[in-house]
């Protein structure tokens, strides 16, 4: 232990990765205990870190927060030991890249307990133009790896300079950052797909094109793509570890300063990679509920989201120690009583159950004023469909209204109601509501129920699809599983697909052949005449329907 100890007295020259004698001393005692030996290094020649493993490995203690700006190495290098003559594992190499070290060092320890070959590795720069384009943005597909290994056959044969190396590198990472950093001024985010092929509807093309629209939405610049293909998610990181340094390299030269995942993470692979990359971390749900955040104006979509954000944090709410923690009551009493992390989680309970009835009461004056439309027998048209199809666009068009509409995801949470006079001298209510997408979260289900709720009284839907888009049919298949899943499957629905001035004819003529659909435009109030006549149409078969079941009820 006593000689253990001196080593953190020992001080190699800035220049050296470690020095002959310090090295050969490290192999003998390593020898010597059966374990292996770890020094963690700092950029004067300090030991800062003596770590004593077990005849298989070493484990790396907690650094800490790395240093500020991802173009910055952590300001640490590790050289140690192995026993078995064998050469850096991937476990080490991975090690270096997640914990953005300077350098990994190995000196293999022979029988004799003399040192044999050193081994030494680093994190090396690669190009964005490397890797494949998608949507302007680098994709990183293949496990290219993103360090460099060198072998030298003793102590003495090593002659590279460390400082210089590291330097050179680190320019080379910020030179990297600054060549792909664009003129758009925000955080910028590294987009994460994880394909494990259930979903055969949706190519990874698709994934990151909504995944880039809604970082985008959320205030945030995608600087880059990340592809991999695996059976199952990690259970610890989602991505495999050596696919996560090589994010973590990557991150490094776009200066990416989030990752976005387009999957659904669990709390602890959240965990697990904040703690691990220190960047910011959010899947997919998180990003909706940001936009969501941004998006509402109404007392009703303010607590509308935050009863999802609360039920979406209160399984993820997590704490590392028992400061500030309750200390259990009475004589001798043990412990902490009531922790912190219980605190925080009583407290998301109790405020969960205040949003709950506050929008409770909300509802039933809602609904008495749906109870009012019911008694005077106005039907109720509802506009339905994805995201941005033009739903708040085609609502104005049709009522010559001014709900705001605009080209962006979820522009609409609030649902704003019109009377619309129909032929034959009919009068409707139509409702637009908040857009669909692809997976809607639960936590938006289970919280915008009240609204959704609205679309259970239509006596007829209006499915608004965007025919203009490329995903148009993949879209349209999504909002329908979704009104199956809400109780809707029976409900009457027209198909309609908007923006026919941006979209080929004959395509157009084919959506609409195929799905039984009209095609209209929302900013020509022409083409909603065939429309206008079919709504009118199906409600009054509606009328006949229910006149003739009642006289069947009389003649009974």
């Amino acid at each position: 232990m006593k000689v253990l100890e001196r080593l953190y007295r020992r001080k190699i020259p800035p220049s050296q990765f470690i020095h002959l004698e310090l090295g050969r001393e490290l192999a003998f005692l390593s020898h010597e205990i059966s374990r292996q030996i770890g020094l963690l290094i700092d950029r004067l020649g300090l030991v800062r870190y003596v770590i004593i493993g077990d005849a298989r490995g070493i484990e790396i203690p907690e650094l800490g927060r790395a240093r500020a700006g991802m173009a910055r190495l952590r300001g640490l290098r590790c050289v140690h030991t192995h026993l078995n003559a064998s050469p850096l594992s991937q476990e080490d190499l991975t090690d270096m890249a997640l914990l953005r070290l300077d350098a990994m060092g190995l000196i293999e320890v022979l029988e004799d307990g003399s040192a044999g070959r050193f081994y030494f590795a680093h994190i090396k720069p690669r190009p964005p133009g490397e890797n494949e384009q998608a949507n302007g943005h680098p994709t990183f597909v293949e496990n290219r790896a993103p360090w460099e290994i060198q072998s030298f056959p003793n102590l003495e044969s090593n002659r590279v300079n460390i400082e210089a190396l590291i330097n050179s590198l680190e320019s080379e990472f910020a030179r990297l950052q600054k060549s792909s950093i664009q003129l758009e001024e925000g955080e910028r985010a590294l987009l994460v797909h994880l394909d494990t092929g259930q979903n055969s509807n949706r190519s990874p093309e698709t994934e990151f094109e909504e995944l880039s629209l809604l970082t985008r939405e959320a205030g945030f610049i995608p600087c880059g793509q990340i592809l991999q293909r695996r059976k199952r998610p990690d259970p610890r990181f989602a991505i495999g570890k050596g696919r996560l340094a090589d994010v973590l390299m990557n991150s490094m030269q776009v200066g990416a300063e989030a990752l976005f995942f387009s999957n659904e993470l669990t709390p602890s692979q959240i965990k697990n990679l904040s703690e691990f990359t220190d960047l910011k971390i959010l899947d997919r749900t998180q990003i909706i509920l940001d936009i969501f955040a941004q998006r509402a104006k109404s007392r009703v979509g303010k607590l509308q989201v935050e009863l999802a954000l609360l039920r979406y944090t209160l399984p993820r709410i997590s704490s590392h120690h028992t400061a500030l923690s309750r200390l259990a009551g009475g004589i001798g009493g043990r412990g902490p009583g009531e922790t912190k992390l219980e605190i925080h989680r009583r407290r998301a309970f109790e405020r969960i159950r205040r949003v709950e009835k506050e929008l409770g009461n909300l509802q039933k004056k809602r609904s008495q004023g749906r109870r009012l439309r019911q008694r005077r027998e106005v039907p109720v048209l509802s506009l339905v469909g994805y995201t941005n199809a033009g739903k708040s666009t085609l609502l104005n068009a049709l009522t010559n209204s001014e709900v705001m509409a605009e080209d962006r995801l979820f522009a609409t949470l609030d649902t704003s109601s019109r009377r619309l006079r129909l032929p034959r001298e009919q009068e409707v209510i139509i409702t637009d509501t908040v857009g669909f997408i692809h997976d809607l979260p639960q936590e938006l289900i289970g919280a915008f129920r009240s609204t959704l709720e609205e679309l259970s009284e239509a006596d007829l839907l209006l499915h608004v699809i965007d025919a203009s888009s490329p995903h148009c049919e993949e879209n349209l298949f999504s909002v329908e599983k979704i009104l199956d899943e809400i109780g809707l499957k029976n409900t009457p629905l027209i198909r309609v697909f908007n923006k026919m001035d941006q979209t080929d004819d004959i395509c157009l003529a084919n959506l609409c052949r195929r799905f039984d659909g009209i095609a209209v435009s929302g900013i020509d109030s022409k083409s909603l005449v065939p429309l206008v006549d079919e709504a009118a149409f199906r409600l009054s078969s509606m009328d006949i329907q229910d006149e003739t079941q009642e006289y069947e009820q009389i003649a009974n």
